[in-house]
């Protein structure tokens, strides 16, 4: 059951934010390569040291930061104050020297037009449910908001650069993974939860969050839009379950739920890694970055959920200090912690 009472000594905000920049870096040198190529390379238990120093993140790290940072800045939790903070964080991503990460195109072109002075609705790309959408919407998940305000902001981070429905929900059942896990829920519980949350949510539009961005050739109404989206992810969530139901098979997680390209899929894909490995954090970002899909945004996602249900503890001491943009996770872990 869900604890009613957030433990603060477990620093579980900081814990999920520091997990999803671990996962990143763990994952960044793999993300490219075969399983095969990943485990000649760091032997079957997979990258399990962070190595550099500082240790380099990828964009999925670049932009969890840009949205909190703009969530940070936000005078009130209403679109017409957060959606101008996330425009400004999200392009200052773009034109940023850092951004040269192997970023994904999506939020490159979304990015452009939102330069241009677009409305959101018109910049961003209609069909893409790419991971983007996302791989940075853990900030979203450790507020203390209420429930509409939480789905509301969650989805509108997303749909700045990814307006397909997918990308949307698949978007706000991450960030209500972590908001779960943050306030003590068991990780067994989670798909359940979270399958309850996709069927009570399925013909949600929030039009005061996302205008008149469900308005496309095909569709009818704005809960038909929206239900679409829902619905990829329960059949993502039920792929998910499938597998749980067996033995761990010890190979690539991929294989059961997904690369992790698209949003859906790496959100259940993280969470097989974290399930699977639950009292073992840094096991679970090992084997999200020994994938032959998206490496670097599973062990992410991974990450972002071991470090909110386990706290600061869940990670070595010693790596706090050197992943790059340690002090900017402190501050925000700090204030949500």
């Amino acid at each position: 059951m869900i604890a009613s009472v957030i433990d603060s000594s477990l620093r579980r905000a900081s814990g999920s934010l520091f997990g999803l920049a671990y996962g990143d870096a763990l994952g960044k040198p793999t993300e490219f390569l075969t399983v095969a190529e990943i485990t000649r390379r760091y032997g079957p238990a997979g990258p399990r040291e962070l190595v550099g120093d500082p240790v380099l993140v990828t964009d999925d790290t670049q932009m969890a930061l840009a949205v909190g940072w703009a969530l940070h800045e936000a005078p009130a939790y209403t679109p017409e104050a957060v959606e101008p903070l996330l425009r400004r964080r999200f392009l200052d991503w773009a034109v940023s020297p850092e951004n040269n990460r192997a970023p994904g195109m999506t939020c490159l072109r979304a990015c452009a037009e939102l330069g241009r002075g677009l409305r959101w609705q018109e910049a961003t790309v209609a069909g893409s449910k790419g991971c983007g959408a996302n791989m940075r919407v853990t900030p979203v998940g450790l507020l203390d908001v209420d429930l509409d305000t939480f789905a509301g902001l969650a989805q509108l981070q997303a749909g700045l650069t990814h307006g397909h429905p997918t990308g949307l929900a698949a978007s706000e059942l991450t960030a209500y993974a972590v908001r779960l896990l943050r306030a003590g829920a068991a990780l067994p519980e989670l798909p359940g939860l979270l399958t309850d949350r996709a069927r009570e949510q399925r013909r949600v539009y929030r039009a005061d969050w996302l205008g008149d961005l469900w308005q496309r050739p095909g569709v009818e109404t704005p809960e038909e839009f929206i239900a679409r989206g829902w619905d990829e992810c329960l059949r993502a969530l039920a792929r998910l379950d499938v597998a749980l139901a067996g033995p761990d098979d010890g190979g690539d997680p991929c294989g059961h739920t997904g690369e992790g390209w698209i949003a859906e899929e790496a959100l259940v894909t993280a969470l097989l890694c974290a399930l699977r490995h639950a009292d073992e954090p840094v096991a679970a970002l090992a084997r999200g970055a020994t994938t032959a899909g998206d490496s670097d945004s599973i062990a992410a996602l991974a990450g972002a959920f071991l470090g909110a249900a386990h706290g600061m503890p869940a990670w070595p001491a010693e790596w706090a200090a050197r992943i790059e943009y340690a002090g900017q996770l402190a501050i925000l872990g700090a204030g949500w912690d």
